[in-house]
């Protein structure tokens, strides 16, 4: 029996969604949407602290299969998708009173959590490929939401971008079946030595392809650009969701792809690692520097999402214990900020109608809880302590360190850090300092309180308290992602 509860966080979310339409009344999405959110996330943390192992729902061949686990990956991605899809949705019951259409946005807003749940269960690829499909389809509609030209536009181009990078890592899944011994996923890979033997180059041309396949959701460069363009037209809680988790579910195919099908040990010390170190460094700084240069204020965070990100790709490239630990740790420490500064956002559009940088002078005076959120989040993503940014930033740059004998792209990767921390200091504090320092010059005389309800603001605290959480507080985090990585070595 233990082992089927396995399948209710996929499927429950699911079947939800098909309801959402008939809430039509403001008070019975307030009531039922929290409520059925608070279900998954109790039954996915008894997933998390149970025994649980594997269930296996239809099998084709022996090689091709639909079933799920919930190893340390499992347990990480579901606890973090549900905590943050519940505050969201809380967000989402005051936001969404300007917009139209809101109960289709619920039913794709359950139906994708469902989606990422079986993203993060999956067991073997070809599960992990069939919702990695499933949640583009299930997202696309947060994308375009309002109907506008622009939305519609944007999302297109996001599932253009999408399908083409799934695209790519189902070519690589092919090679897998050819060439490994299983489909599922396996600490150190699966590649059988007597079948890869004479091989190799070949090989490691098609995890290539997948890397950059997968690493679209992540926004990585080259398929990078459907991120800034779909963020600033989608609703801000779907912003949220979609810089916050949905690039992170990139993340964690690569992860599997790299260290449960390819291994570490066939991709390590290899021309394909400098290659894709490149483009994570590469993306970090490019990301930075646009972001920099950005005035639209949910644009600018978008850009800024590609450049974080890519902090996690790098070290998860690197393919040492400790860069590969930094890297888990920057998968929750930016989930949890970017969440909180694209709902700060949404907060400050929703009351303000402001969009620009430009028009921010004298929000903090306005709406001072929203922007001490947004500064406890944006210091995160410095990397400035006690925030959970500063963690995970000094776990990279010293897993970085720790590979420099690999040569050194590494170092240069210390030093793009760096650099980024500084431009992510330029492009985000200076918000902070108009916000609350308007200058002598502002006139005081036009401001007036405009800070959220409660609806808002509880999402927005809870998240900046997380952000410091994890920076005071992370050993209990650190011990489960060295269990992680002490499986995969």
């Amino acid at each position: 029996m233990g082992n089927y509860l396995l399948l209710f966080p996929v499927f429950f979310p699911i079947i939800c969604a098909f309801f959402m339409p008939f809430l039509k009344k403001q008070r019975q999405k307030e009531l039922i949407v929290p409520l059925l959110l608070a279900v998954e996330i109790i039954v996915v943390f008894m997933l998390a602290f149970g025994q649980f192992k594997e269930i296996e729902v239809w099998r084709i061949s022996s090689l091709l299969s639909i079933s799920f686990s919930n190893d340390g990956l499992s347990r990480l991605y579901s606890c973090l998708i549900s905590v943050i899809w519940f505050l969201a949705a809380i967000f989402s019951m005051e936001y969404m009173k300007h917009e139209k259409h809101v109960e289709r946005f619920f039913m794709f807003y359950m139906a994708s959590l469902g989606v990422l749940m079986g993203i993060s269960f999956s067991s073997n690829f070809m599960t992990m490929y069939l919702f990695y499909e499933f949640m583009t389809l299930s997202t696309v509609p947060l994308v375009l939401h309002t109907e506008t030209h622009d939305a519609i536009a944007a999302g297109l181009k996001y599932l253009g971008y999408s399908i083409f990078g799934a695209g790519l890592g189902l070519i690589g899944f092919f090679f897998l079946c050819i060439y490994g011994s299983t489909t599922s996923f396996t600490a150190g890979g699966v590649l059988d030595p007597a079948v890869i033997a004479g091989h190799e180059n070949f090989l490691r041309i098609v995890y290539l392809g997948m890397m950059i396949g997968f690493g679209c959701k992540a926004g990585m460069y080259p398929l990078h650009a459907w991120l800034p363009t779909a963020h600033p037209v989608a609703p801000a809680p779907a912003s949220a969701v979609l810089s916050g988790i949905i690039t992170k579910c990139g993340v964690l195919a690569i992860i599997r792809t790299t260290y449960y099908l390819f291994g570490v040990d066939f991709v390590r010390g290899t021309w394909v690692q400098n290659v894709i170190l490149v483009l994570a460094i590469g993306t970090i700084f490019m990301g930075s520097m646009l972001a920099y240069r950005e005035k639209m204020l949910k644009k600018r965070l978008a850009y800024s999402s590609i450049s974080q990100v890519s902090y996690v790709l790098f070290g998860v490239f690197l393919m040492t214990p400790q860069a590969l630990c930094g890297a888990l740790l920057q998968v929750v420490a930016h989930a949890i900020a970017k969440n909180a500064l694209f709902l700060s956002a949404g907060a400050v559009i929703y009351k303000t109608g402001h969009t620009y940088v430009n028009e921010l002078k004298g929000i903090g005076k306005q709406m001072p809880v929203v922007m001490i959120c947004f500064t406890i989040a944006s210091l995160s993503l410095v990397g400035i302590p006690p925030t959970g940014g500063f963690i995970s930033k000094w776990f990279l740059a010293t897993g970085a360190l720790e590979s420099s004998a690999y040569g050194i792209i590494p170092i240069i990767g210390v030093t793009v850090l760096i650099i980024s921390a500084l431009l992510t200091a330029g492009y985000l504090l200076t918000i902070v300092a108009d916000g609350f320092f308007p200058g002598k010059d502002f006139d005081y005389s036009k401001l007036e309180k405009k800070e959220p309800n409660y609806l808002m603001l509880v999402p927005l605290m809870v998240l900046a308290a997380g952000v410091l959480a994890v920076g005071i507080m992370p050993s209990g985090l650190i011990d489960v992602f060295s269990s992680i990585t002490q499986d995969i070595f």
